[in-house]
């Protein structure tokens, strides 16, 4: 059963394991569309499953200190998958929309897809998962 950790506490807990993820994400999905010229769907979304799996990990035990539970994991791989479409649709949507391919649009590219999930990431785990028994 996960502890009671506080709302703020949890936020900031989350923020900054969410930092840590995106830079995880972010890093790779760079050096993959960047460095190895792979699309850039491609790149994000294994940007996207490194960072969310590293996320997991670190929310579960850490953010809502919460026991390892078989049915805790499969809600969070089914919210991940959710995520992972939103995610990576909004990236791809604004890497078309920019005129040229340009690093700091997919920077921006990247901060609104992210902002987008770590949003809905939060609200669905604080309220739902981490409450599971």
């Amino acid at each position: 059963m996960a502890d009671d950790v506080g709302l703020r506490t949890a936020i900031i807990r989350f923020v900054v394991t969410g930092a840590g993820s995106a830079v995880l994400d972010f890093g790779l999905t760079m050096l993959l569309q960047y460095g190895l010229h792979w699309d850039p769907a491609y790149a994000k979304a294994l940007g996207f499953v490194l960072g969310t799996t590293t996320a997991y990990l670190i929310n579960r035990r850490w953010t809502f200190r919460a026991e390892p539970s078989a049915a805790r994991f499969v809600a969070v791989m089914l919210l991940y998958l959710a995520t992972f479409a939103v995610q990576v649709g909004i990236y791809a949507a604004f890497e078309n929309l920019w005129a040229t391919d340009n690093k700091l649009m997919s920077a921006v590219s990247f901060a609104i897809a992210q902002g987008t999930a770590t949003v809905v990431n939060f609200v669905v785990q604080r309220a739902v998962i981490f409450k599971m028994k």
